[in-house]
């Protein structure tokens, strides 16, 4: 036998009423304080109308609450980083056993020690002239390569090439960097620093353009992108430069140095290359305008010809002043010819009394020689000409030779690194496959464990049982049981029959069913 505990006059407490009494104390040592400290977590009003943040110094943070009604009769609005002082109630949160001050009223106090920081860097960068609009450098319209800074992991890589997937495919290099934590700054700065580091035509392409990327945060996950290393690389780089650095209404340094700032990553991704839809629709407009325009431009040459050929002479009113004179020519051409032949006779006389005087044989001789060297030259400056025709074509060969061997060089080396990227991809999923897998089946595990827990039957093999009558409804007192009543009772390895009946106490008569039922649907 078990000895029996000593009684306890210490109280017996239940969650329930030991969080109320904490509550109570702390408001009641508690009433009203203000208390001042820097705004964090700040994501606007939560769709109930209620907001949640937290006020913190440098040692300690404490969770804050403005109720709906209290929001709406603020003067000021809280922003993210902002030191202010804030009056209200101190209280409990019984369900996740938490504190927390209930904001009635708040005041500004000062832009935070963050802000404070980030200003002071903003200036001191700006006087510098990292910040200028004439440094700003425009985007190419249609990048070969693009360079991408950011987590391989998460879901910005994702939809930067899901987006540029839907508007113009285009090569993507990735650069794989911490976008949180302390080294986050160093990373992001050698990455912009190694894409501008690649030289064109290389082994690795160099990129046209830059995205650096990330999600959105506190100012604190962002903290990151407003450090001067990161700044100065962004203002340094020679490459174009976008910046998408958290949601649309998140600003960092690095927002001011880049050449473009985009709200989004995927708005990154749709800034710098067009659509390749719509890039193709306005060329066929242009050129279906084109040939329209070249036919108007046919169609009104036509007309016009149409209208000077009107306006020309007929053919007889312009061959009758010319036949007109042909007939007069025609009439003076017999006695010219008689004077031309008789002038021509006596030439010929004159010139044959002359050759008479030199040797036939001499002058022919003459010009066969002369005709000979004729005949040497054009066969000379043919060959010279099929010779020079000749070289041209095994220069252009040997220059397409050199080319085609270039393009398969450049093609073998761009297999060399797909190949080499879908490996480190295949390496680095079987690892997150199994880690994945391990966490489901300890989270399965888990479940299992509290279902055992929560289970009526753990509880019948301790030694109790479970009354039921014959419809199997449960009895959960022993007002429920009728005299005579035929019951059955589950333990932990079966169930028995039982007959109910009342222990030291009146015997109660069952009910009739009719009557029973009338009583029920006199209830309803």
């Amino acid at each position: 036998m078990f000895a029996e505990k000593a009684p306890s006059n210490a109280p017996e407490w239940s969650v329930s009423d030991l969080a109320g009494a904490l509550k109570r104390t702390l408001e009641d040592a508690f009433g009203h304080v203000r208390l001042r400290g820097e705004v964090s977590g700040y994501r606007g009003p939560h769709s109930s109308g209620h907001v949640y943040f937290c006020l913190k110094d440098q040692n300690a943070r404490i969770d804050a609450v403005i109720w709906k009604g209290s929001f709406a009769k603020l003067k000021i609005r809280p922003e993210e980083g902002m030191e202010v002082i804030a009056t209200g109630r101190i209280t409990t949160f019984p369900g996740s056993s938490k504190y927390q001050i209930v904001v009635e009223t708040l005041e500004p106090a000062g832009i935070g020690a963050l802000m404070a920081v980030l200003e002071e860097r903003r200036r001191k960068l700006n006087a510098e002239g990292l910040f200028a609009a004439e440094r700003k450098r425009r985007l190419p319209y249609l990048p070969r390569v693009i360079g991408v800074v950011t987590s391989p992991t998460g879901a910005v890589i994702r939809d930067i090439l899901h987006r540029l997937e839907d508007r113009f495919p285009r090569q993507v290099l990735v650069w794989p960097v911490r976008v949180q934590g302390d080294t986050c700054a160093a990373e992001v700065a050698a990455a912009i620093r190694g894409f501008n580091a690649l030289q064109p035509g290389g082994r690795v392409p160099r990129p046209d353009v830059l995205i650096v990327a990330r999600g959105g945060g506190s100012i604190e996950d962002l903290w990151g992108f407003n450090e001067e290393i990161v700044v100065r690389a962004a203002a340094e780089s020679a490459i174009p430069l976008v910046s998408a650095v958290g949601h649309e209404t998140d600003w960092t340094l690095i927002d001011h140095a880049a050449d473009v700032r985009a709200p989004t990553p995927t708005g990154a991704a749709e800034m710098v290359v067009p659509v390749r839809i719509e890039l193709m629709a306005t060329v066929n407009d242009l050129s279906r305008r084109h040939v329209e325009s070249v036919l108007r431009v046919i169609d009104r040459r036509r007309s016009d010809l149409r209208a000077t050929a009107r306006a020309l002479p007929t053919p007889e009113v312009l061959f009758s002043p010319k036949r007109q004179r042909l007939d007069l020519a025609a009439t003076k051409l017999y006695p010219a010819l008689s004077r031309n032949a008789r002038g021509h006779e006596e030439r010929l006389r004159r010139l044959a009394t002359q050759l008479a005087n030199l040797s036939p044989v001499a002058r022919v001789a003459k010009m066969r020689a002369r005709l000979d060297a004729v005949e040497v030259r054009p066969q000379e400056a043919m060959k010279r000409i099929l010779q020079s025709r000749a070289d041209k074509l095994d220069h252009m060969r040997q220059r397409l030779e050199a080319a085609r061997a270039a393009l398969l060089r450049a093609e073998v080396v761009r297999i060399g690194q797909r190949r080499e990227l879908v490996t480190g991809l295949a390496e680095r999923l079987g690892p997150a496959l199994e880690g994945q897998i391990a966490r489901k089946a300890d989270r399965l595990e888990s479940v299992a464990h509290l279902f055992d827990s929560l289970n009526y039957k753990s509880v019948l093999k301790r030694g109790f049982a479970l009354v039921r009558d014959l419809d199997g409804q449960p009895l959960r007192s022993a007002d429920a049981v009728l005299d005579g009543q035929a019951l059955v009772l589950e333990f932990a390895d079966g169930k028995a029959d039982a007959t109910g009946g009342r222990i030291g106490t009146r015997p109660k008569i069952a009910k009739p069913k009719i009557a029973l039922a009338e009583e029920q649907g006199a209830l309803f």
